[in-house]
C-alpha cells in the first residue's frame, strides 16, 4: 500500500522556542531555528485598511464624506495581519474582484488605501518552503478609471490558498494545508469557494474527498484561470490560519470546533466505521483480537527485524498488519486500514501522520531514532495525540539498536554527542539521523511496550 514515498524525508523544521532543558540541547535547537521572514509588511495602525462602504452610485460630496468618516473611525483595522508565526491572513468584505491569472485582488477604495502582498501558505518562517509560492497582491481599485467588469458573480466568500511548498509529504500535506484549511473553512459549512494557487492536480485528486467535505463548489485553479476572468465576491480570505502542528485551538475558531471535529470530518469523507476503539457491544468479543498496524519503511529509518516484530506481537495476541504507504496508495483505502487498528507503530516519519484516521482510544507508538530527536518526535506526533483522543507512547532507539553503531566508532560524536551534530544545522541533523539510519528494536524491550499498549486499550485486556 502507499500514501507517501518512504524516500521522502520528513522536512519538518522546528519553529517553536523549546523549553530550557540541558544547555547543549538548547544551543542545538537555537542553531535549527529558521530565520523569520514575512512576505508582507506588518501593518501599523495609521496604515491600516479602511472599512467597506456601501455601493456609491452617485459619487456625491456627501457620500465621499461618509466614506472619509468611516475610514477615520476604522483605521486600526488592517486588511492583512499575522495570525501566527507560521501564517498571515488577509480579509476584506464588500466589492471584491479577483483575477486569478495575475494573482491580484482588487478592493473598493473604502476597504484599503494601500497595496498588500502575501504568500498564502502556512510556512512563512521557512524560506525553502516559500521560494516557489507565488505572491498575491491586494490593492484598491484605481481611482482614475472604472474597475474591471465582473465576468462571474458569487454569493459565497472566496478562500485563497496555495498547495505549493512541501506538499507531497503527508505530514506537510496535513500540517501546512489540510488542518489550516479546516480551521479556516469549517465555519462556512461548505458555503465557500476555494481558489487554489500553485496547483498540483495529483494533490487535488488525492485529497478531493476532504476538499468536498469543506466546500460545496468545484475549486478554481488560479494559475490556469482565464486571463480575462474577473471573479466578484462579497468577501475574500487570502491565506489559512495555523494554530499548531497537526492541531486546532478551539479557543481560536469561530464556533469552538476542534481537532475532534476534524477527525469526525475525515471519518465522513472516507466512510470510516470506527469513531472509537472501544467495543461496540457490551463486553469485548474475546474472539476479536486487537489489531496492530506496523507502518513499514524501506529506504530510510526501516525496521530491520520487521518479521521478528510481527511474530512477537502475534504471540501477545495481536492481529498484525504491515503496510508501507507511498505516493501511489489509495488514501481512502489506507484510511480504512488505519481506522481498523487499535495500535499503530512506526519509526518517526511522515507515515505516522496517518494517526488522524485512528479511532478514539487507539494507541500510537512512535519509534524515535537515536540522535537526540526526542523534541522532534514530541512536537510532530507526541503533542498532537492527546487532542486527537489517542494514547501516545514512544520507543527510543538505543545505540546498539541503530545501524549508526555499524558506521561510526563508539567514541564518535554522532553516537556520543548528538547535539554537536545538531549545532551544524538542520541539513546535518537530517542527513545523519533521519536519512542514514535504520533500526532493529530489541524484541524483549519492545514486547514490554506492546504489553503496556494492550493495557491502555479501551477493551481492557490486562493480560497477554
Amino acid at each position: 500500500m502507499a500514501i507517501f514515498s518512504s524516500s521522502q524525508n520528513l522536512r519538518w523544521r522546528p519553529t517553536i522556542a523549546m523549553k530550557s532543558e540541558e544547555k547543549a540541547k538548547s544551543q542545538a535547537l537555537a542553531e535549527l531555528e529558521p530565520t523569520e521572514v514575512s512576505g508582507m509588511v506588518t501593518p501599523k495602525g495609521r496604515e491600516a485598511a479602511l472599512p467597506e462602504d456601501e455601493e456609491d452610485e452617485g459619487n456625491t460630496v456627501s457620500s465621499q464624506k461618509i466614506v472619509a468618516e468611516k475610514a477615520a473611525i476604522d483605521l486600526s483595522k488592517p486588511v492583512c495581519s499575522e495570525t501566527s508565526k507560521r501564517s498571515n491572513v488577509c480579509e476584506a468584505d464588500g466589492d471584491i474582484r479577483l483575477q486569478g491569472s495575475s494573482h491580484t485582488i482588487l478592493l473598493h477604495p473604502s476597504s484599503t488605501d494601500r497595496e498588500w502582498k502575501t504568500k498564502p501558505y502556512c510556512r512563512k518562517h521557512d524560506p525553502p518552503a516559500m521560494k516557489n509560492i507565488k505572491e498575491w497582491t491586494i490593492k484598491p481599485f484605481p481611482i482614475s478609471e472604472p474597475p474591471p467588469q465582473c465576468t462571474v458573480n458569487y454569493t459565497v466568500p472566496a478562500l485563497v490558498f496555495s498547495i505549493g511548498g512541501f506538499t507531497g509529504n503527508l505530514f506537510h500535506d496535513f500540517t501546512d494545508v489540510i488542518v489550516p484549511l479546516f480551521i479556516s473553512s469549517y465555519q462556512f459549512r461548505g458555503e465557500v469557494q476555494f481558489v487554489v494557487a500553485d496547483i498540483k492536480p495529483w494533490w487535488v485528486s488525492k485529497f478531493i474527498l476532504i476538499l468536498k467535505q469543506l466546500s460545496n463548489y468545484d475549486i478554481i485553479d488560479a494559475n490556469n484561470d482565464d486571463q480575462e476572468a474577473v471573479r466578484c465576491f462579497p468577501r475574500v480570505i487570502v491565506g489559512l490560519s495555523f494554530h499548531k502542528e497537526l492541531g486546532v485551538d478551539p479557543s481560536k475558531t469561530p464556533t469552538g470546533y476542534s481537532i475532534v471535529d476534524f477527525k469526525a470530518m475525515l471519518r465522513k469523507a472516507y466512510g470510516l466505521e470506527r469513531p472509537t476503539a472501544a467495543p461496540s457491544g457490551d463486553p469485548w468479543d474475546i474472539r476479536r483480537k486487537p489489531r496492530m498496524l506496523i507502518i513499514s519503511r524501506k529506504k530510510t529509518r526501516a525496521f530491520l527485524n520487521e518479521r521478528g516484530m510481527t511474530d512477537m506481537a502475534m504471540s501477545l495476541g495481536f492481529d498484525v498488519r504491515v503496510a508501507e504507504p507511498d505516493i501511489t496508495t489509495d488514501l481512502a483505502k489506507f484510511a480504512r486500514l488505519v481506522n481498523s487498528a487499535d495500535v499503530m507503530i512506526g519509526v518517526h516519519g511522515a507515515g505516522l501522520t496517518n494517526m488522524v484516521f485512528l479511532p478514539e482510544g487507539a494507541v500510537l507508538i512512535q519509534v524515535v531514532p537515536m540522535g537526540g530527536l526526542d523534541w522532534l518526535a514530541r512536537d510532530t506526533f507526541g503533542q498532537p495525540s492527546p487532542d486527537m483522543q489517542l494514547k501516545y507512547m514512544d520507543y527510543r532507539i538505543q545505540a546498539d539498536e541503530s545501524t549508526l553503531s555499524d558506521q561510526y566508532p563508539a567514541d564518535h560524536p554522532v553516537l556520543k554527542d548528538p547535539y554537536a551534530i545538531h549545532k551544524q544545522g538542520w541539513n546535518a541533523l537530517s542527513k545523519t539521523y533521519l536519512d542514514n539510519q535504520n533500526v532493529r528494536p530489541h524484541l524483549g524491550r519492545l514486547r514490554n511496550t506492546l504489553m503496556d499498549a494492550l493495557r491502555h486499550l479501551p477493551h481492557g485486556r490486562k493480560e497477554a
